[in-house]
């Protein structure tokens, strides 16, 4: 398991059949998505994010790039980007770490335990140290709003016009039709 790309692969398998929904972007094995669910016990319990993972040519050597793709309220994840600050993924990262760790581990705790003394969305960080109630109503909103199971598939710029429809978007297209069937 020498390799950077031996192991690229290996870890992206794991992640895989852990039961993780994982969407490929091209052919590489760099990019991808992964559908990531907020832990129980938290505010972020029922929401759905959809989670955009870069690895380096240097993984695991070089920790992964990661970030929210639909919108998350959050100290340490930046509300525009999607930017995930967490110090095991940016600073501490060592190659014993997989990619089954970022999502069964550090995002999950992230999420539970939130830093507001190094935010990234320094509105989420003042208000949940001056008023933790009303942050976590926010939190909630944010997930009845932008992660639900439906906010997590494609971006509408990423549709291609050769893609399926879905069975409402079908079941809309008939309906200007006019006049109705022969018997």
């Amino acid at each position: 398991m020498s390799s950077p790309s031996k192991r690229r692969e290996m870890d992206l398998m794991k992640l895989m059949m852990s039961d993780y929904k994982v969407e490929m972007v091209n052919d590489g094995m760099q990019e991808f998505y992964v559908e990531f669910h907020g832990p129980n016990e938290s505010p972020y319990h029922g929401g759905v994010w959809r989670v955009r993972v870069e690895l380096p040519d240097a993984y695991p050597y070089k920790s992964p790039s990661i970030g929210f793709v639909n919108k998350i309220y959050h100290p340490n994840v930046d509300e525009l980007s999607g930017s995930v600050c967490l110090d095991v993924i940016n600073q501490t990262w060592s190659p014993m770490f997989d990619l089954v760790n970022v999502f069964e581990v550090f995002l999950p705790q992230l999420l539970l335990y939130p830093n507001p003394s190094d935010p990234l969305n320094g509105e989420a960080a003042a208000l949940m140290m001056r008023d933790r109630a009303t942050y976590e109503q926010r939190v909630k909103e944010y997930c009845e709003r932008y992660a639900k199971p439906e906010h997590v598939g494609a971006a509408p710029e990423e549709k291609t016009s050769d893609e399926e429809l879905s069975e409402e978007e079908y079941a809309s297209s008939d309906e200007g039709m006019a006049g109705e069937a022969d018997p």
